[in-house]
């Protein structure tokens, strides 16, 4: 189906090598939907159809994947457009899978996740007449240059901002003075979590005087899942930090971090979410200080509004504290227990990184 309204936007963010597959199993196999309930809506944009991949942990992984699924659902409900998803179950997929959206039709298709950098770039140059926007993803060479072809966009997310103010709190709030985080894989969208957590527990020893020890990321290497959807194997490291004494835990591994809120409520320990405000889509809420969130779902729905109304572009999108595209979830129930000196001291380090008085970087200077 070609676009009748416009041409259009998308985003992206780095880089992994990924193959076409053969069959896949039917819980990959696209889903198809009309576009929204409000008549209004539906009459808008009849025509234009926007199409979404997962990466291979699905959209019910309580964290990115359902929060980009999230942004379409939005998209569809304000601007009347038909959606299709397909959910991956293996790295192995994507190609394939972005391939039966294009033979569908679509007319702007987002792909979730960093390990679909490579297949969603090749999609691109050969749709020209597709927008297409990746979660997670810069299209960059190995020296740092834009490729970004002008039909794809990169949507990437400074979360080291609000990670340092998730290390600097669970510093703060620590009892035992040892704090842990882990990661699905060591890749850039993981590492930026855990090195801006790294350098808020730093802050906050140098601040007060303080020895809070870190497991899991030194700032260069650490503890990692190798995937992100074994809760088991999250649930192991977990445990194996709380036994070294950590009572707050920082998992960075999508559905395997599951299990490493498993371990801390366990252990009576506490927890901080990722990506999205996990108080609301995990069942850990009553353990989590906070979460370290994307604006994902609404990047994502700016992407496809602007491939229906013609403004797309390849420019790419960083969300950070100052633009409220990466932020700090509320306290909820927890909020009581947080010294009030604390959560003041959290708004001035906010306030810094806003006004570039304090710079958070995504990678161990």
């Amino acid at each position: 189906m070609k676009k009748t309204t416009a041409i259009a936007l998308v985003t992206g963010c780095l880089s992994l090598a990924l193959a076409a597959c053969g069959e896949r199993p039917e819980s990959s196999d696209a889903g198809e939907s009309s576009a929204s309930s409000n008549p209004t809506a539906a009459a808008a944009n009849p025509d234009f159809k926007a199409c979404m991949v997962s990466d291979s942990t699905g959209f019910d992984d309580k964290s990115f994947n359902q929060t980009s699924l999230k942004g379409q659902t939005d998209a569809a409900e304000e601007l009347g457009v038909q959606t299709a998803q397909v959910e991956s179950t293996g790295n192995e997929q994507y190609a394939d899978n972005i391939d039966q959206l294009v033979r569908q039709g679509c007319d702007e298709i987002t792909t979730v996740g960093f390990q679909l950098g490579d297949a969603t770039l090749a999609a691109a140059k050969a749709n020209p007449d597709i927008d297409f926007a990746i979660v997670d993803y810069a299209f960059l060479d190995d020296k740092g240059k834009d490729i970004s072809p002008p039909n794809a966009k990169g949507l990437v997310y400074a979360t080291e901002q609000p990670a340092y103010l998730a290390g600097y709190l669970a510093a703060g709030m620590s009892k035992s003075g040892v704090v842990g985080t882990f990661g699905g894989m060591n890749i850039p969208p993981v590492t930026t979590y855990m090195e801006g957590f790294r350098q808020g527990v730093a802050k906050y020893n140098d601040d007060n005087d303080a020895d809070v020890r870190l497991l899991g990321w030194d700032g260069k290497d650490g503890s990692f899942t190798e995937n992100f959807d074994d809760k088991t194997k999250g649930q192991s490291i977990g445990e194996e930090m709380v036994s070294q004494g950590a009572d707050i835990l920082f998992p960075v591994a999508g559905t395997a971090g599951l299990g490493g809120l498993q371990a801390a409520k366990e252990a009576g320990a506490k927890g901080i979410w990722v990506d999205t405000d996990g108080y609301e889509s995990t069942e850990y809420g009553e353990i989590l200080l906070t979460s370290v969130v994307k604006g994902l779902d609404v990047s994502v729905a700016a992407a496809i509004k602007a491939s229906v109304n013609g403004s797309f572009s390849n420019a790419l999108y960083r969300g950070t504290l100052a633009n409220g595209g990466a932020s700090l979830a509320p306290f909820h129930v927890l909020e009581g227990a947080i010294p009030r000196q604390l959560t003041d001291k959290l708004e001035e380090l906010k306030q810094g990184i806003i006004d570039g008085s304090i710079t958070v970087t995504p990678r161990a200077g």
